[in-house]
Order: C-alpha cells, then sequence, then structure tokens
C-alpha cells in the first residue's frame, strides 16, 4: 500500500469514528473502534491460513453453500440436525464431564450446550464456508485446530470470524451483541492458549454509552461495525494494511486527547529518530546499520508505536525478541493488539502489565548476575517529570544503588537508570526526556555527573518545541552507551528544524535525516547544529549539559573595528566644527550671538 493509500484509508477510518462516536468521549471510542479492526486482521490471517489448510475441501464448502442459496432456510436446518445428531453420539468426556458422568440431567444439559454453541455459526442466513466445513467435520474440527496453533499460533471459531460478525452487522441482526461478547471472551481465553487474557477488558460492550438498552447497543455496533467492514474493501487486502490503519487511528486519537495522549503514543517522527539511533552499529555508528538485533525493550512502551518502529527498522525477522512493559492497563491491551496488528508473533514478543519504577516484572529481577536480562536495544518515552514516592529503601535497589534516588517531584532519572542498568554492554539506549534532565541540581546533578564521568553518555539532541502530545516544552534524547568508542559528548541542536504547525510541530523526513547524520558520522561542521564537546570543557561547566552552553542557535555579534569608530567619530567632531563656523558666521552678520 503506498503513502497516499494509507492516508486515504486513515482519514476514511477516522471519519468513520467521527461521524459516528456522537457524545462518546474519543478515548472510549477509541477501544471499541481499535477492537474492530484487530479482529477483523487475526480474522483474515485466520481464514487465509485455513483456505491453504483445506485446501479443496473449503472449495467444496463454497460450493455447497452456492448450491443452497434458493432454499437457505431449508439448508441452515439441515446443518442445525447434523449438530445436534453428533452431540448425541458425544461420550460425557467429549461434552466437558468427567468420564463417568452418569447424571442424565447433567449430560443432556452438556449436549444442549453443545448444539447452542455450534448454532452460533448459523446466527447469519449468509453462511461462511468454514461454518459449513465445521458442521460437516465435527469429528475432524479438534484436529484441524491443533493444526492451527501450530502453523499460526492461534485459533478463531467460525462464528467469531469478521466475515460472519460483518454478516450479522450487515442485515441488523439482533445476535451481533451477542456473537462479539462471546467472541471477545473466546479470544482472550482460547485462541492463543490463554496468553491473552484480559485483552478486551477496557471494551464494555454492555455500556450504556453505546445505547440504553441491548436493541440500541446492537444497532450501533451493527452500524460500526458495517461502516468499517465496507470502508476496508474499497483498499487492497494486504498484511500491512491493517496496521497501518490502526497506527493511524491511534495518532488520531492521541492528538485529540491532548496531554492524556503521552500515555500511550509517541509520534512517528521521535520514533524514526529513537529507533534509527539504536539501530545503528554501537562501537561505531558510522559503520553503518546492525544487521541484526538480539532483543529491544521499551519499559513504558504506551501503544507500542515505538517498538514498532524500531522492528521496521530490522523487518520482520530482524529482532529476536521483543519486550515491552506498561502501567495503564487500556494502554497496555492497545500494545497487544498493535504487536499482533502488525504481523509480530505471539512468540516473538512479551508485554508486561506493571510498573517499571517498582520493577514489578518477574524477568527483570534475576539476582543472578549470569541470568540477568541484557537488551541490546533499549528505547523509551516515559512520562515528563513524573511524581513518585520512592520508599527508602529502594536506596539499595541495585538500578539505582550506584547512582542515587532521582528526586520526588521527577522521576525522570529513575526511569533512564531503570533501562541503563538492562542495558548490553555492546548495547545502545535512546531515551526521550524533558531538558530538565541537563541542568537540574541536587540528587539529578549527582546522577548526571557520575553518568559523565563513567563515559555513558554519547550524544545529546535538543529537539523542537511542541512535537509530543504530552508536553509544549521542548524535549531532547539522550543515548547512552556502556562501553563507547569516543571520549567526549556529541550534543546536537535540532530545535530550530521542523515544519510549524497548527497545534503540533512536525519533523519532516530531511529534519530527521539530518539528525541520524550528524549523530551517525559526529559531525560538528556546523557549529551551530553540533558540536564534540570534550570532558573537560564539561567539568569546567560543573557538568551541566545545558544545550545553548555548547551550540547555540543565536546570531553571532558582529565585531566592531575600534580604531575605524575611533576614525568616525573624528571625522564626525570634524564635520560638526565645520558647521558651527559656518552657522556662527550667519549669525554675526545677523548681529546675532554664536554659539559657544
Amino acid at each position: 500500500m503506498n503513502d497516499i493509500q494509507q492516508k486515504q484509508l486513515g482519514s476514511t477510518l477516522w471519519a468513520i469514528a467521527d461521524k459516528l462516536r456522537g457524545a462518546m468521549n474519543p478515548d472510549d471510542f477509541r477501544d471499541y473502534m481499535l477492537s474492530f479492526l484487530f479482529l477483523r486482521y487475526l480474522s483474515d490471517n485466520y481464514e487465509e491460513a485455513i483456505k491453504k489448510e483445506l485446501g479443496s475441501d473449503y472449495q467444496k464448502s463454497e460450493l455447497e453453500i452456492k448450491a443452497h442459496s434458493e432454499q437457505i432456510e431449508a439448508y441452515i436446518g439441515q446443518l442445525k440436525e447434523i449438530i445436534v445428531k453428533y452431540s448425541e453420539t458425544l461420550p460425557a468426556q467429549k461434552l466437558g464431564l468427567y468420564k463417568d458422568e452418569i447424571d442424565r440431567e447433567k449430560i443432556e444439559k452438556a449436549r444442549k450446550a453443545f448444539v447452542d454453541d455450534n448454532s452460533k455459526m448459523l446466527y447469519s442466513q449468509n453462511i461462511i464456508p468454514l461454518a459449513a466445513w465445521y458442521i460437516r467435520n465435527l469429528d475432524q474440527v479438534e484436529l484441524l485446530e491443533k493444526q492451527m496453533r501450530r502453523k499460526i499460533h492461534y485459533v478463531i471459531k467460525p462464528a467469531y470470524l469478521w466475515s460472519n460478525v460483518y454478516e450479522l452487522a450487515r442485515t441488523q441482526n439482533g445476535q451481533l451483541l451477542k456473537t462479539l461478547q462471546s467472541g471477545f471472551k473466546y479470544i482472550e481465553n482460547e485462541s492463543f492458549e490463554s496468553r491473552f487474557r484480559g485483552l478486551f477488558s477496557e471494551v464494555n460492550l454492555d455500556s450504556d454509552k453505546l445505547g440504553k438498552n441491548y436493541s440500541e447497543r446492537n444497532s450501533l455496533l451493527c452500524s460500526i461495525i458495517t461502516e468499517i467492514a465496507e470502508s476496508l474493501s474499497q483498499f487492497p487486502n494486504e498484511t500491512d494494511l491493517l496496521g497501518d490503519a490502526y497506527e493511524y487511528l491511534i495518532g488520531q486519537f492521541a492528538a485529540g486527547s491532548g496531554k492524556k495522549a503521552g500515555e500511550f503514543y509517541t509520534p512517528q517522527q521521535g520514533s524514526t529518530v529513537l529507533s534509527r539511533i539504536v539501530s545503528l552499529d554501537s562501537q561505531d555508528p558510522s559503520t553503518g546499520k546492525k544487521k541484526k538485533l538480539r532483543n529491544v525493550l521499551d519499559f513504558a512502551c504506551g501503544s507500542g508505536s515505538l517498538l514498532i518502529n524500531v522492528r521496521k527498522q530490522f523487518g520482520p525477522n530482524g529482532i529476536g525478541q521483543i519486550y515491552g512493559q506498561e502501567k495503564n492497563i487500556t494502554t497496555y491491551n492497545l500494545a497487544r493488539m498493535n504487536m499482533l496488528l502488525h504481523g509480530v508473533k505471539d512468540s516473538e514478543f512479551q508485554i508486561h502489565h506493571g510498573d517499571s519504577l517498582l520493577n514489578d516484572w518477574d524477568i527483570l529481577n534475576e539476582m543472578n548476575p549470569s541470568k540477568k536480562m541484557q537488551f541490546e536495544a533499549v528505547v523509551a518515552n516515559p512520562p515528563f517529570s513524573y511524581r513518585w514516592q520512592p520508599k527508602e529503601e529502594m536506596a539499595e535497589d541495585f538500578r539505582f544503588k550506584n547512582y542515587g534516588l532521582a528526586p520526588k517531584s521527577a522521576a525522570d532519572f529513575a526511569f533512564l537508570l531503570h533501562g541503563f542498568h538492562f542495558l548490553s554492554d555492546d548495547g545502545t539506549m535512546a531515551i526521550i526526556l524533558p531538558h530538565g534532565v541537563l541542568f537540574r541540581g541536587g540528587a539529578e546533578e549527582k546522577i548526571r555527573t557520575k553518568l559523565l564521568k563513567d563515559g555513558n553518555i554519547d550524544a545529546i539532541i535538543g529537539l523542537p518545541a511542541n512535537l509530543f502530545f504530552s508536553t509544549g516544552i521542548p524535549v531532547c534524547i539522550l543515548v547512552l552507551k556502556k562501553c563507547k568508542k569516543y571520549d567526549d559528548v556529541l550534543i546536537i541542536n535540532a530545535s530550530e528544524y521542523f515544519e510549524k504547525g497548527k497545534r503540533q510541530n512536525t519533523l519532516l523526513p530531511k529534519h530527521i535525516d539530518k539528525i541520524i547524520d550528524t549523530y551517525q558520522y559526529r559531525k560538528e561542521d556546523d557549529k551551530k547544529y553540533s558540536r564534540r564537546v570534550s570532558m573537560e570543557e564539561i567539568e569546567k561547566n560543573g557538568y551541566n549539559l545545558n544545550i545553548s552552553r555548547y551550540v547555540s542557535t543565536a546570531p553571532e555579534e558582529e565585531l566592531v573595528d575600534i580604531e575605524e569608530v575611533r576614525q568616525e567619530l573624528e571625522k564626525i567632531e570634524s564635520d560638526i566644527s565645520q558647521a558651527k563656523a559656518r552657522h556662527n558666521e550667519f549669525l554675526k552678520e545677523l548681529g546675532l550671538k554664536p554659539l559657544p
């Protein structure tokens, strides 16, 4: 899909959101719409894989449905009868009961549940091929699903596939809402063998925000899903279609959320700068990009857009494992969906719901140094100047004890030290922080000084103001390494290089390229843009890293030639004397008193 189509798709979906959300809060509507895009993605992938797996059997099901199109009610009746007859052959164990269950009432109840569950595939008058195959081959379903789990790592029942859900929505079927509720629950608990529990926990399909009663809610959901399906049908069905649409919508919802958006979204241009930096060779960036990355960590990953951007730098198989952590439950779920939507297999990423400052992720709490998790790339855009309440014992925390605790008023350095602790010796860390970390005193000065003396700060990049949703102030990127080649600090002042927007400023590709090119080759040909600053100079400035101290964009004062000024003043004095003499002659002729 080209850039123009991507923009058109994004605009189309955003228009749907704007049209249908009514008085609903944009953040609430976001969760519904993005969840439906996610369901569409999982369904498309699954149906494509199942077509290959079933081959001619799938085509036979398509032909069978077509042959019965004129007598659809009778055909549905036949299929229901097959389900009922098959249920009567099942032993208690296959119905989810104990093998030796003899209670007739329990057994009959279980048979009815089996029939009801499988009859969901027939709610729509437009039966999908996979539903027909399932019903005709109920004894083979378990084997097929086992095969699909092995191949694409998940399963979706025919009733919950987007193609079936769309048919229910298109025909305003009263069973849509119930089908969605069952489908979301199934995906959370069974599709991925319980690895994605709580994925839709913040999507309340019974909310009054969707309507006052079941009928109103069902009707609105029918409208939303129909609009999404029909809009998507206008675009090529490519693998990156829904991933791009998802990212675009997250960005649009973020733009409408103002400062709150900083909790879940890093604008693409910021993500691109960080991801391109960490993709370069750690020891010598001038040699170019690494071929592969063992792993990457974003400990404040939001919706996962920054991790996705790092992955784009290396391609689908270029990163061994992706790790992310997110405190907000809604955003955590967005991140998990975002990974899958971009084709990242569930075995290729781990997103943890927890608090990075408390370090509550078990895999990061290994006390044995030989088993300590280390990451070749660490990226982050944590909350700026976040107020935290560290307990006294945290001063002995292995992440902070050699540096001291960040002040309660600003956890910026706490976030930085958390990520830095888990950086590998051959890795690169790039983190976005407010400028205050460069010059504030007290505990922050102590941490900054130790990092500088230890040779861990490789570069500082000052960005333009109003780039991020969470703040209008300019921010900076700190690049850190545990083993770096150069004993100076590269300081880049990119604050004047941007495109001004009405609400947000933007880094264009040429601005990003200039930053990366300067960092990669450690350029300093324009002293108003970048300089390699020696540790001696930084020490003389009291380890203050305020960018304008080293790279100022202010216009230079014009040099003044004192001798030239003196001569000019003498000439002026001479001119004054001659003019006064002439004037006094006129006054004398008029009999007036001359000027002194």
